[in-house]
């Protein structure tokens, strides 16, 4: 090798793949999109010459297309609310008081008597917590309520005012332009949030401050992460219902978050976030035009998704199948990331700081774990905190997540498939967690032992991300109704080299993302 380390050439041969493995895929992509886009629903005039712009994916389409006056409307907001707080010096009462003010408003527009509903269950739920804090049972009751909520919106689709009283049919004609209980599931969330955090702070509170800012940087130098906001109690009356119904209908995080703890979020409307700065705010937003761009350019040039939507997957090989799962996942990232991250740019403008929902992308995760930590993850911190601690942490892992991700499932959405999804995983999980509880018990100390564990770990996430591709195929290609079809088109001899093909290309994926891991490692 004239001395050339044995990593170094490894990393030149795994870029040269992953480079010829994306020419192929962008290749066939492309000639799959251009050959089917006579029979791919979704697809509308595109902004770029010569292309279709593949529209099929509803919430896609609805962000999108709302995008303007959702920006006129955020910046309207914060616009009057940042102004407010900085010439009358409102702190956490006041800013609370006018974003409730501006949020309602923004509501009634969303939603328009159906705020009613939202207000009514808001105010339940806040009188349980209230009522039954100083009692044992009192968080098993907030969960069995929003739990209740939450299945019976979706069964009588966010209710009728006519189920009520007849002479309140009137108010049916009244519904807003945007459905009022699939947006309540982030409420929910966020009133089992106010529920804990409430119970826990009247209780007692275990937050060592002083141990955690050893280990946290931003602590120690004299900033305060939002895991401190967010574990560090607050005084008792600071739960009040002004702060409470601020924290539910906050204008920025309401559609679709990211999800803020009630602690996090009332002690940065007493003292706005200081984390980020002006330059480092603007230089997010611009990020953010720039991942426009580039999800404009992608639903312009591949019809992933439209592929699914008019069931086409079905005419192709095994291979195009893998392309379109693949594109298919690539593309709800994309969007789950701009959408996110739209949300909390508005809402950093405006003094809170959420954790951030897609910290890493989606081609550098060779594991469920780091897959989920990763991938919503607020949502995973908030899973963490509210159900998996409670139900024992590390200690029930294997147990715990069947009921962690089946909430997960329904609170999605009450379909068969997120179910079958969610079980899916967990079944995937096991394995993994008592993979990596081996393999933490093995140290190697030889050369040859380091190499053949590397080797091991490789193989493991290359079988790791085989399994997720086919929990996200059923979840969000396929359904449980297509498995049937995709058994019979992955099963045959046919399918056996492009089934190897994506293995190798999976263990390749693995590797490459040892050395980002390590050269992130060395320079941190």
């Amino acid at each position: 090798m004239g001395g050339v380390p044995w990593k170094r050439v490894e990393l030149v041969a795994l870029v040269l793949y992953a480079l010829g493995f994306y020419l192929v895929v962008i290749r066939r992509s492309l000639r799959l999109s251009h050959d089917y886009s006579g029979r791919l629903y979704g697809l509308r005039a595109g902004s770029l010459a010569g292309h279709l712009n593949d529209l099929s994916d509803a919430q896609w389409r609805n962000f999108r297309g709302n995008l303007p006056i959702l920006t006129v409307v955020m910046g309207a907001f914060l616009i009057v609310v940042n102004t407010l707080r900085y010439c009358y010096v409102l702190k956490g009462r006041g800013t609370a008081l006018m974003w409730l003010i501006l949020s309602l408003s923004y509501l009634y527009y969303l939603h328009g008597a159906c705020v009613v509903f939202i207000l009514l269950i808001s105010l339940i739920n806040y009188s349980i917590v209230k009522l039954f804090a100083n009692y044992k049972y009192c968080i098993s009751l907030i969960w069995s309520f929003n739990l209740s909520v939450l299945i019976l919106n979706r069964v009588y689709e966010g209710y009728s005012f006519s189920s009520f009283r007849e002479n309140l049919a009137f108010l049916d004609n009244y519904r807003g332009t945007f459905r009022w209980h699939i947006c309540f599931n982030f409420v929910v969330l966020r009133m089992i949030s106010f529920g804990c955090d409430y119970c826990w702070t009247i209780h007692s509170s275990h937050f060592d401050h002083k141990k955690h800012m050893q280990r946290c940087q931003v602590c120690y130098s004299g900033k305060t992460c939002y895991f401190a906001l967010q574990e560090r109690g607050l005084n008792v009356d600071r739960y009040t219902f002004l702060m409470y119904l601020c924290y539910l209908t906050y204008a920025p995080l309401y559609i679709a978050g990211p999800i803020v703890g009630y602690n996090a979020f009332a002690a940065q409307l007493e003292v706005p976030q200081k984390n980020y700065s002006f330059t480092q705010i603007s230089w997010y937003g611009l990020r953010w035009i720039l991942s426009f761009l580039l999800m404009e350019g992608m639903t312009h040039c591949f019809h992933y998704n439209s592929f699914v939507v008019s069931r086409l997957w079905q005419k192709l090989s095994p291979f195009e199948v893998f392309i379109i799962s693949y594109g298919v996942l690539n593309f709800m990232w994309l969007k789950f990331f701009l959408i996110w991250r739209y949300f909390r740019f508005w809402s950093l403008v405006g003094g809170v700081e959420t954790p951030e929902n897609m910290p890493r992308c989606i081609n550098n995760c060779h594991d469920l774990e780091s897959f989920w930590k990763s991938w919503h993850a607020s949502f995973n911190r908030w899973l963490v905190r509210y159900l998996y601690i409670p139900l024992g942490g590390s200690r029930r892992k294997l147990l715990s997540i069947w009921v962690i991700f089946t909430f997960v499932a329904v609170w999605h959405d009450l379909e068969w498939k997120l179910v079958s999804w969610a079980w899916l995983t967990c079944l995937f999980f096991v394995p993994e967690i008592l993979v990596k509880s081996l393999s933490n018990k093995f140290q190697a100390s030889s050369s040859l032992g380091m190499l053949v564990h590397r080797e091991f770990k490789a193989i493991a996430g290359a079988v790791t991300i085989s399994c997720l591709m086919v929990a996200n195929l059923v979840g969000y290609v396929v359904g449980p109704s297509g498995i049937k079809v995709l058994i019979s088109k992955m099963a045959g001899k046919e399918a056996l080299p492009a089934l190897a093909f994506i293995f190798t290309t999976f263990y390749v994926g693995v590797k490459l993302m040892f050395h980002i891991s390590e050269a992130s490692s060395s320079q941190g």
